[in-house]
């Protein structure tokens, strides 16, 4: 007897490894994929601008760092006693508007050398929903930074305008690297604030898109996150206790389908001893004086430094210098 449907995932026709590099875009879910595989030390950039949540924020951001365009001054607006930017999320607001600016400036041009060479994009669209500005011609902005409610217009953006932006911002990726390929997804994270059934016909949207242009453009990919947690797992033990968001089972069991689909038995593998040296390295000992614990760092670090001589292209020197640290 089956208890859960079954979704078969075949393996992709190219598949990522150590050696080569990722950026990743999108939503916060994205950030979960993209920690664990810095984690397990892939060669990752993530959310240049911070976390984006709607196609057109995403779209614009991806473009910027193709010029790469540079902020100006009066790209940054003061609200709340800090200095924020409306494309960027939070985490670049601050007191120090020329601070701020700076590390602006410093991620667009780290995004567009990075872009320039990488062999992975991962975009994880996670709204349909979108925010625009009412007394700047409807400028779309990436983030509030929880301005009030009237400064905004609530745009529900058509397929067709999704449909657009992705087609527009692919094919200036393409000509920008040629080799880029690019895996979509969407976020299962439920945007509950904008009401159940919204939520659902704003993903219906997404998905509806991004298969349009999977379809129409080669070297595109689509990995559906969101129907493993949906129609799979299908249960709200899988989420957080607030319900919308998933927990780290979860997270894992999507991590999980994502690399038997896009990468090969042999980097599978060599992510699973990678995973257990870093694993060890967080493991915390109530008597690290023990000969037992002693015996652990030092079986360890011998493990870490073979990886290394035998994988140079791995950074395993965090590991290696807790190891050495601690013994």
């Amino acid at each position: 007897m089956e208890f859960m449907l079954p979704l078969e995932l075949s393996k992709a026709n190219r598949l990522i490894n150590h050696q080569q590099k990722i950026m990743s875009v999108g939503s916060c879910f994205t950030e979960h994929i993209g920690n664990a595989l810095l984690e397990f030390k892939f060669k990752v950039l993530q959310n240049p601008n911070g976390i984006l949540f709607d196609p057109s924020s995403v779209c614009t951001s991806l473009l910027s760092y193709l010029l790469p365009k540079q902020y100006k001054t009066d790209d940054l607006f003061l609200l709340h006693e800090l200095w924020h930017s409306w494309q960027h999320h939070s985490r670049f607001s601050g007191m120090d508007k020329d601070v701020v600016l700076q590390q602006i400036n410093d991620s667009q041009k780290k995004a567009h050398l990075f872009l320039k060479s990488a062999d992975w994009l991962i975009i994880t669209l996670g709204s349909a929903f979108s925010y625009q500005l009412k007394e700047d011609d409807l400028k779309g902005v990436a983030n509030c930074h929880r301005a009030p409610a009237q400064t905004f217009r609530k745009y529900f953006t058509p397929i067709n305008e999704i449909i657009a932006d992705l087609e527009n911002t692919i094919q200036k990726l393409q000509e920008f690297n040629p080799q880029l390929n690019i895996i979509f997804t969407i976020s299962p994270v439920r945007h509950i604030r904008d009401g159940v059934v919204e939520n659902n016909r704003s993903k219906a949207r997404l998905i509806e898109a991004v298969h349009h242009v999977v379809t129409a453009f080669d070297n595109l990919f689509y990995f559906p996150a969101y129907e493993l947690l949906i129609d799979v797992l299908r249960d709200y033990r899988f989420y957080d206790v607030d319900l919308v968001h998933p927990n780290y089972p979860a997270t894992s069991f999507v991590l999980e389908k994502f690399q038997q689909a896009f990468m090969s038995k042999e980097t599978m593998a060599l992510t699973e001893e990678i995973k257990k040296i870093v694993i060890a390295r967080k493991h915390r000992s109530a008597n690290p004086q023990t000969a037992a614990h002693q015996k652990f760092l030092k079986i360890n670090l011998e493990k870490a430094n073979a990886l290394q001589v035998q994988y140079p292209f791995l950074n395993m020197q965090n590991e290696i210098n807790h190891f050495k640290s601690t013994i």
